[in-house]
């Protein structure tokens, strides 16, 4: 997997940095096709407090992309939500691949 993260307007400290790793191991372990993933950190200059600092993240999995994006007062707190929204994308995707049709029993006459 590989693993860009980036911030906007902000430094990537080392210390968000291994929270946002720690976080994305969840979605790792519920599909573990995931090729790319890159996380954008921002930080925006709104008027009001809440709402400014914003997480996006794009995944690449074998045979979709899939996006989300969250955006909270505290970075930690847009994190978390982030990956929150991603995992229930990602167990709908893995959910879709699998076959969840049988076949009917066949009649013996």
């Amino acid at each position: 997997m590989n693993l860009t993260i980036s911030g906007h307007h902000l430094d990537v400290t080392p210390a968000l940095r291994s929270y946002v790793t720690s976080k994305l191991d969840r979605i790792t372990r519920h599909f573990d096709q995931v090729v790319d993933v890159k996380v954008i950190l921002t930080v925006e200059k709104q008027k009001e407090k809440e709402r400014r600092q914003r997480a996006e993240c794009n995944i690449h999995v074998k045979g979709n992309d899939m996006f989300a994006e969250s955006s909270h007062a505290d970075l930690y707190a847009a994190v978390d939500e982030l990956v929150d929204k991603l995992d229930r994308q990602v167990v709908r995707h893995k959910d879709r691949l699998q076959d969840h049709h049988h076949e009917a029993p066949k009649r013996v006459m």
